[in-house]
């Protein structure tokens, strides 16, 4: 029965501390799988670093787990997923972006229209199609491109295409969708004053992208850069299949590992200070993608607070 006052009943009451109730469950279930992964990677993590020492461990060259001798280093493990990671990113961030600007500024409504899809449609591809069509098409295109540059050489060794450029464009591919859906949601949501301002200020529609729509959308951009990092840092299966996984120095035409490859090659028969040793792996992992979130959300809050 509805109160004749107007003031909410004890069953509205009710139905509001249950919502409360609910969304705070929510929230600490998500803290609490957060600290759960993290306590568990450390606890699983540590044990190697004291093992192997962490010298050996992070600045080694050398991984042999299975050797006499075993040894334990993943520098260049951690060198191919930063170098890979920053490449793609360097790569496929300015074309998502002009892309998003593209549809969202300058093109028509008919050919956005058409685009869009395409773009929702990279984003639903799986991740093994991505590297099954660099196997079959971008490696032995990038094989043709190693032979002609190291013609007559006698110390390079071929890796038949399956290398760190490779790597690089596929990661970049698999990128774009999530950039240039975010950044195109964050330009579109700039307020049309500003762009009608500027434009009445004498500025031409190029010069009002450039300085006014794309700094104001600055925030809702970093985030669809932190998405697309996060999906380049996590990807195992096409990084696995184009890049050869050798460990070695992360050079162009060098057959290389990351990370994520690195744990889904091994881990599967790994025991004793090998399983370790690859948990150590994960963990590094997992402290470099919160260093660079973190880096990105500060960036983030910076520009907000310059846009506010």
């Amino acid at each position: 029965m509805a109160n004749p006052k107007g003031k909410p009943g004890r069953s509205a009451f009710t139905a509001e501390r249950l919502a409360r109730a609910l969304l705070l469950v929510c929230a600490v279930v998500a803290i609490f799988a957060v600290c759960a992964i993290t306590l568990y990677l450390f606890a699983k993590g540590l044990p190697a670093l004291h093992k192997v020492g962490v010298g050996e461990l992070l600045f080694g060259t050398a991984w042999k787990p299975t050797a006499a001798e075993p040894s334990f280093g993943i520098a260049y493990i951690i060198l191919s997923s930063i170098v890979g990671t920053a490449a793609s990113v360097l790569l496929g961030v300015p074309i998502g972006l002009l892309t998003a600007v593209f549809l969202t500024e300058v093109s028509g409504k008919t050919l956005a229209k058409a685009v869009q899809p395409a773009v929702e449609l990279l984003a639903a591809i799986p991740s093994v199609i991505y590297g099954l069509l660099g196997m079959m098409l971008l490696n032995p295109l990038l094989y043709k491109l190693e032979k002609a540059v190291f013609a007559g050489s006698s110390t390079h060794q071929y890796t038949g295409g399956a290398d760190l450029l490779a790597a690089v464009i596929v990661l970049a591919i698999m990128i774009l969708p999530t950039v240039i859906s975010v950044s195109a949601s964050a330009i579109r949501a700039v307020p049309g004053s500003l762009r009608a301002a500027s434009l009445a200020l004498g500025a031409s529609k190029m010069q009002t992208i450039r300085r006014v729509t794309v700094p104001a959308a600055k925030s809702g951009i970093l985030t669809g850069v932190v998405l697309g990092i996060g999906r380049a840092l996590g990807e195992a299966m096409a990084i696995n299949m184009v890049a050869g996984g050798a460990v070695n120095l992360p050079l162009p035409f060098n057959s290389v590992r990351f990370l994520t490859t690195q744990l889904v090659s091994e881990m599967g028969y790994a025991e004793g200070t090998h399983r370790q040793v690859l948990f150590t792996v994960g963990l590094v992992l997992y402290l470099f993608i919160m260093i660079v979130n973190l880096v990105l959300l500060r960036l983030r809050r910076e520009g907000g607070k310059d846009n506010g």
